[in-house]
């Protein structure tokens, strides 16, 4: 970044595209794709060596122009009146685009460092706030059990280490209804976020070929539950509703699936 707070594409190209292999969409894009479009969010400009303006989406374009983009005017005037203002766009970007699981994950990875002084006075969603109750439900429903593996650990009376995880993300409208949620322990969740695991038919466990581990751990945690069904919930409790499964699948899910020997 310069003086300017100009970003060459070219020097940022390799990081974007690492942020988009693990955060992106689980269709392919590049990075060339939100350098430009964010153009039309009217928050970002672009200019290269023949003016103001992208060039498109094309990667070669990008490098061959010697594109560069940066926050419009009126944003940085912004930020440089008031620096907090920073922390609260970062906190309505992931509430509304991720899961609270990877919102640790993706601040680390930027080098973006959350006060929740600067986070905890946001203007009200305009969605339907979440319903508190929705981990209470789900993990009665799964009976305090990880669906995937089984864990049930507590401390006295209190479960520990387990979590109400959204199939279909809240931040992409998904409800918090009980055929919309799953008890997960810490690291299924946190693997199920990144499509690393998933739901198929039949509501068995679906593992990503994207996946690689080697040590026993692994195998046994993670690569070993390749089409293993669920566990839970209790009957008379409706399962995974296939339309969150679906979208589960599409947008999360990495790749394609292992299959069982």
């Amino acid at each position: 970044m310069d003086a300017e707070g100009e970003l060459a594409y070219s020097a940022v190209e390799s990081d974007l595209k690492q942020l988009l292999v693990e955060y992106g969409p689980a269709r392919g894009t590049t990075p060339a794709y939100p350098f430009h479009h964010l153009v039309n969010d009217g928050v970002w400009e672009v200019r290269t060596d023949r003016g103001v303006g992208s060039p498109g989406t094309g990667v070669r374009e990008l490098r061959a122009s010697r594109a560069t983009g940066r926050l419009v005017p009126e944003l940085r005037a912004a930020l440089h009146r008031e620096p907090s203002l920073l922390g609260r766009m970062a906190r309505v970007l992931l509430d509304l685009h991720f899961p609270p699981s990877l919102h640790q994950d993706l601040c680390e990875a930027v080098g973006l460092e959350l006060k929740l002084a600067e986070t905890d006075a946001l203007a009200p969603s305009t969605r339907q706030p979440r319903d508190r109750r929705m981990r209470e439900l789900v993990l009665t429903a799964y009976e305090y059990q990880c669906a995937f593996c089984g864990y049930d650990g507590m401390i006295g009376a209190v479960p520990v280490g387990l979590e109400a995880a959204h199939v279909r993300w809240w931040a992409f409208d998904g409800p918090d209804d009980i055929d919309n949620g799953l008890c997960l322990c810490s690291l299924h969740h946190k693997l199920f976020d990144k499509g690393v695991l998933g739901i198929g038919d039949g509501h068995r466990i679906l593992v990503s070929q994207r996946f690689v581990g080697r040590s026993a751990a692994a195998r046994e945690h993670v690569t070993a539950l390749a089409d293993r069904p669920i566990l839970g919930p209790q009957i008379g409790i409706p399962p995974v509703a296939a339309t969150h499964r679906s979208w589960h699948t599409s947008q999360v899910f990495q790749g394609s699936p292992r299959s069982v020997a």
